[in-house]
């Protein structure tokens, strides 16, 4: 798997977060992986556990969204612009790994995918907040 479809599954995962419990989410997740054509047992294993470790940095990762996107609150945001910014927002401050303008870049190339006409640009201007 390429990193941009590493990316664009943790959407994916992500996406449904928001739209289920969370005593429900490991099933979401297990119905997700059931609809993958033949992934390797070693990538399942990296979705799950970078997923998880995301979702475990979601109510921080929200406070320095908020911060971003001064003028927006949270929950007035598009859930699929809110998802790509949490990943990126991740990928940014906790993933020494991954180069900050890529995260804003992938982020972006999904928005563009994944989001409205316009969502390219705003998690461009909301992300780009985040680097120091």
């Amino acid at each position: 798997m390429s990193r941009r479809e590493i990316r664009e599954h943790l959407f994916r995962m992500l996406f449904r977060r928001d739209f289920h419990d969370e005593t429900e989410l490991n099933e979401q997740i297990d119905f997700y992986f059931e609809s993958l054509e033949a992934p390797k047992e070693e990538e399942l294993v990296y979705l799950k556990e970078r997923f998880n470790k995301i979702i475990e940095k979601i109510p921080d990762i929200d406070v320095i969204l908020a911060d971003a996107s001064s003028g927006w609150r949270l929950n007035r945001l598009g859930k699929v612009d809110l998802t790509i910014m949490r990943l990126a927002a991740y990928e940014i401050e906790y993933d020494d790994e991954i180069p900050n303008k890529v995260a804003i870049n992938e982020a972006v190339e999904i928005a563009k995918i994944f989001g409205g006409e316009s969502s390219g640009s705003f998690v461009n201007g909301v992300l780009a907040k985040l680097i120091k």
